[in-house]
């Protein structure tokens, strides 16, 4: 079996019984399943939900995504080997690591394979929720140019790049475009206030005004107990972004969860400790990626300006990168993902013919 054979990058055409459209991301596919299905699995699994729960089968790629634009490497090689089972094993930890210490609930409830999660339908709140511990990045960029301002936080002047913040600081932004809030751009990604959320609540899907508080607290204490773990494998936990939304639970009540994914090398940035000690900046996530593209590319405006992203556009379809490329970023995922679960991977030899396989024998998903 090639390389490229044991990459999932077409994860939308597996032949999983629903009655919908399947929604494909960036990275994840999502497989509402059918009300039947959904009840039978729900008596049958006993997962702890109402009855009538919607469900989805979430299946994860291998693809890579940076600068907005889906990237392949020669070889006929469409993602990353190890990058999905790498993401889901990493995302699996902190959630069990989360509801053990009593945070919060997850929409996962069921992990059949290593590339695919069984979820809750949830409804999620409409903010990416960015906390930054560390000046990187576009926030080092815009404060370089003399930015002390963000999402309503005052920075104090004299910082240095990559230098740890006075405290722990919650930078969101919009997720997806909304429309008609006051001061807020009807765009994807835009940077808010919290009294933009405190004054449109119900536009971002906040139930209450008092949940935005709750947000911040699982925020908070998310990413403390990543920071920590991290900290004991020499690891620094530089920024995040988590999603939160809200399910019902078997007795009717809605609640607060984590969703999408956390602490992995997709949504945040992960220095190496001893590295970072000694004034260098090694990455142990996906910025390792967008920075190589950077210096792969003669012209690196094309990835920073996003006036210019028809050109970034022809990048990513009209260049297959260096496979060493994107091995680079299969041993940075795969080895962060061992340290984090402390043993080895778990990597599929066939991934798209074992999940056919396991949710056909275990679930009954499969025709």
């Amino acid at each position: 079996m090639s390389l490229a054979d044991k990459v999932l990058a077409v994860n939308n055409d597996l032949p999983i019984r629903t009655d919908k459209p399947v929604h494909s991301g960036k990275v994840r596919s999502v497989y509402w399943l059918t009300e039947a299905d959904s009840r039978r699995l729900i008596e049958e699994k006993g997962y702890p939900v109402a009855a009538d729960a919607p469900l989805a089968v979430m299946v994860i790629s291998d693809r890579i995504s940076a600068f907005d634009c889906i990237w392949k490497g020669e070889g006929n090689l469409r993602g990353v080997p190890g990058k999905g089972a790498a993401l889901n094993a990493i995302a699996n930890h902190w959630f069990r690591l989360f509801k053990e210490k009593g945070l919060a609930d997850s929409h996962i409830l069921d992990i059949p394979h290593p590339a695919v999660w069984i979820v809750q339908k949830a409804r999620p709140v409409m903010i990416e929720a960015i906390a930054r511990q560390y000046i990187t990045g576009s926030m080092w960029r815009a404060y370089s140019k003399g930015e002390r301002e963000f999402c309503g936080i005052q920075i104090p002047d004299g910082l240095d790049k990559d230098q740890k913040l006075p405290e722990l600081l919650i930078t969101p932004s919009t997720k997806g475009i909304l429309k008609g809030i006051p001061s807020v751009p009807e765009a994807d990604d835009v940077n808010i206030t919290r009294k933009n959320i405190e004054e449109n609540f119900a536009a971002f899907n906040f139930r209450s005004a008092d949940d935005i508080a709750r947000y911040e607290q699982l925020l908070k204490e998310g990413f403390d107990v990543i920071s920590a773990e991290l900290e004991k494998l020499d690891q620094v936990f530089v920024d995040t972004k988590f999603e939160f939304g809200y399910v019902t639970d078997a007795q009717g009540v809605d609640k607060l969860i984590y969703m999408d994914e956390v602490g992995t090398p997709d949504s945040s940035r992960i220095w190496d400790g001893e590295q970072y000690r000694n004034g260098k900046v090694v990455e142990n996530s996906k910025e390792g990626f967008r920075q190589a593209l950077l210096n792969h590319f003669p012209d690196p405006d094309i990835l920073l300006n996003k006036d210019r992203m028809d050109e970034r556009e022809a990048l990513a379809r009209d260049n297959e990168l260096p496979e060493s490329m994107l091995m680079d970023v299969s041993a940075t995922y795969v080895g962060i993902a061992e340290k984090i679960i402390g043993e080895k991977l778990e990597i599929p030899d066939n991934p798209k013919a074992e999940i056919i396989q396991v949710l056909r024998d275990g679930y009954g998903l499969i025709d």
